[in-house]
């Protein structure tokens, strides 16, 4: 056996996982179909533009959380816990990221998106995935968090973390992760926020269609939800109401 330190790119990582010791997930998903994603998707490339998939998820359920302000909500204690919910939205989105030559998982946060169109979303996006983490500004703090002895670094994580207030600032007021740009159809996680969203890869499939089977692009979308917060017919709901968001895509 051959040991190694463990990576300080990844210090943020082990603070997450400590701060979500006490979530209490169940996990649901379900199938879309993708057929208005990929033509608007489409469309926007005819038109010079890039929409990615995540950006379409982060949108659609944007929209539902703004009407389910118990699910847009964050929990913060033990058997005397306090609950606060949100009159704003903000994404978490996890982004795959090479920082000093390693792989890392790391997250930005979209605020505002109660009046956030799909365009600003995609832009918000776009410029996460192009920051570098060694420089930009995006991730300063996990930067600072690396800089610190590691107690320290862990009480600041752990301190700002349970602050309920800075919640949707620092970790969203929901999150959406991505594995759909490999051969991954559904996955679930666990994003520290009462509602999580795991997207998998958009393939053709049979479907059924007024009586007759049919091949279309179906994407698998999962929902972990916090059982502390909200029961499983809440999370369904919001589940239910993304899913038929996305089907029913115009733009």
């Amino acid at each position: 056996m051959t040991g190694r330190p463990f990576p300080p790119q990844r210090r943020h990582t082990l603070f997450f996982l400590d701060q979500i010791r006490d979530f209490s997930p169940v996990f649901l998903d379900t199938e879309v179909d993708a057929t208005a994603i990929t033509a608007g998707r489409e469309r926007a490339r005819r038109a010079g533009q890039r929409r990615s998939v995540v950006s379409y998820v982060v949108h659609a359920a944007a929209g539902v959380l703004a009407k389910h302000p118990e699910a847009n909500a964050a929990i913060h204690g033990g058997l005397d816990p306090v609950v606060a919910s949100y009159d704003t939205v903000a994404a978490k989105v996890t982004l795959d990221k090479t920082w000093e030559g390693r792989r890392v998982v790391l997250a930005t946060v979209i605020p505002g998106l109660e009046s956030a169109s799909l365009a600003d979303v995609q832009a918000c996006l776009d410029r996460a995935a192009a920051a570098d983490p060694g420089t930009a500004e995006e991730f300063a703090g996990i930067r600072a968090l690396r800089r610190l002895p590691w107690r320290e670094a862990l009480d600041r994580f752990r301190e700002a973390a349970g602050s309920l207030d800075r919640r949707p600032a620092i970790t969203g007021t929901f999150s959406v992760t991505s594995l759909g740009h490999q051969a991954v159809d559904g996955f679930h996680s666990v994003g520290g926020t009462t509602i999580t969203l795991g997207v998998g890869r958009i393939a053709d499939r049979p479907v059924a269609r007024d009586g007759a089977v049919v091949i279309a692009p179906v994407m698998r979308l999962s929902l972990a939800f916090d059982h502390r917060v909200i029961d499983g017919a809440e999370a369904a709901d919001v589940l239910t109401e993304i899913k038929d968001a996305l089907e029913a895509y115009e733009e």
